[in-house]
Order: C-alpha cells, then sequence, then structure tokens
C-alpha cells in the first residue's frame, strides 16, 4: 500500500506573500511608508491633547542667577563632554550615583546635560556631596584629590572675575523657552547673583523665591566675585531640589515606573 503526500502549492506557501513583497521594491517602499506614517500617528497624535509630558515634581524650580552663571561657566569649558547628568535606572549606578533622575529634574535645562558618555562620574547628585573647599581644590588641582584623575586643571576660575553680562537678559530669554521665572526675578537677577555669594543684595528675598539656594561665599576668597564661585554654585544645587525620599516624589516615581 503506498501513500500519497499532498504538495501544497508554492503560491499558497505561508512565507509566498512576505517573498513577494521582498522583492517588489515599489510595494515594499509602500507598506514601510504606510508603517511609519500609522507609528507615527500613534506615537505624536496623543501630545495633542496633553498639556505637558513631564510630571512636576515638588520642589523644582529654576535657577538662581548665580547657578544660571555656573551653568553656562560648566557649558562653556565643555564639561558635558566627559561628564553626564543623567542616572539611569540599573542597580550599579544607583548605588554608585544615587537615586536615577527624573525628567522634571532636567525640565528647565536649556540645553539639557544628559550626556552620552563618562570620562568622569555621572554629577546629577553631586550637590552637596563635597565641601566648597573639596569642588575648589577639585577644578584647581583634580589629580590632589583624585589621584587616577584625567581631567584638566581649572585653576584659572579662581583668578578671573565673574563677568555675566546683564543676568536679566539671560533670563528673560530663558523665560520665553518656558523656564517660569517672574518679572521679579528679571528685575533682580543681577543684584541676585552677587547676594548668592554674599557680596551684598537681599539674600532673605531671594531665597524666598528660590527655595533651597545656599547662600555664601563658595571659593573661599570673600573678596572677591569669581567664576569659580558660580561654578561650585551649579555644582552644589545639582540634585538637591527634589526629595526623592518624600511621599510626593515616590509617587510620581511609582507613575513613571508604570509607563
Amino acid at each position: 500500500m503506498t501513500t500519497e503526500t499532498t504538495k501544497v502549492p508554492a503560491a499558497k506557501e505561508p512565507w509566498a506573500r512576505h517573498k513577494r513583497l521582498e522583492k517588489n521594491v515599489a510595494l515594499l517602499g509602500l507598506f514601510a511608508f504606510g508603517a511609519v506614517i500609522v507609528g507615527g500617528i500613534v506615537e505624536i497624535a496623543p501630545l495633542f491633547w496633553i498639556d505637558n509630558t513631564i510630571e512636576k515634581v515638588d520642589g523644582m524650580r529654576p535657577y538662581t542667577p548665580l547657578e544660571q552663571a555656573g551653568r553656562d561657566i560648566y557649558v562653556r569649558e565643555g564639561c558635558y563632554v566627559c561628564h553626564s547628568q543623567m542616572i539611569r535606572p540599573f542597580r550599579d549606578e544607583v548605588e554608585r550615583y544615587g537615586h536615577y533622575s527624573l525628567a522634571a529634574e532636567s525640565m528647565y535645562d536649556h540645553p539639557f546635560q544628559w550626556g552620552s558618555k563618562r570620562t568622569g562620574p555621572d554629577l546629577a547628585r553631586v550637590g552637596l556631596k563635597y565641601s566648597d573647599e573639596w569642588h575648589v581644590q577639585h577644578l584647581i588641582h583634580p589629580q590632589s584629590v583624585v589621584q587616577d584623575s584625567v581631567m584638566p586643571p581649572y585653576a584659572f576660575l579662581a583668578q578671573r572675575d565673574l563677568d555675566p553680562g546683564d543676568m536679566g537678559a539671560a533670563l528673560t530669554a530663558l523665560n520665553r523657552v518656558g523656564v517660569p521665572y517672574t518679572q521679579t526675578d528679571i528685575d533682580k537677577a543681577n543684584v541676585d547673583l552677587a547676594a548668592q555669594a554674599g557680596a551684598g543684595g537681599d539674600a532673605a528675598d531671594l531665597q524666598k523665591r528660590y527655595p533651597k539656594a545656599q547662600v555664601r561665599d563658595f571659593d573661599g576668597n570673600p573678596d572677591k566675585l569669581t567664576e569659580m564661585d558660580a561654578l561650585v554654585a551649579y555644582l552644589q544645587v545639582l540634585g538637591t531640589m527634589v526629595d526623592v525620599g518624600g511621599a510626593k516624589a515616590q509617587e510620581t516615581l511609582k507613575q513613571e515606573q508604570g509607563r
């Protein structure tokens, strides 16, 4: 007794249609274009019906004029090339650098400083981790505090007078791209800059408008307002605005984890 095997015609094979699609450039291009269109609509269309893609977190505020001036120096000197400011949600990163970064912590950064590589450590939560003196010494002579560091020295920052220009104009520009500086903040920008470094002005009013603003001489030289003052003020505020252990912050973290 013999049995005959029924052979399925090639045209009816499951992969036959897909093979035809792969061989036809025009048809493949048409389907690829359709997939991009559908995916684009799914990703982009919902953005037109929401006010903000970032969950607000208690404690976040715009940078003070001195911190912003320090940030400008940070960018000018290319610190972002070797240091990132975004702690990823992985165990090794969290154990080394602290709680992973929240989207809201970069909401007032123009441009953000997430970075793409690390030659040095991540700085997202470096604020208040070290003393002002440590930062000054590290910037003047990095190898004196981190023996194997390949970071170049920035001793000139301690000698160079801080001349950020009109900080009122800088805050106005940031306000136009969405940073919520008030007219009072803009009008008092230059006075606030000096007040935070202990060089005159109403420090109490500054701290009222900028919660958790640190007011003191940052570079160890109270007789001179330098670029070192500004850069250290900026470094000392990184990661300090949001209480990642608070109830509100924990609720936000859960929402971000659920996405």
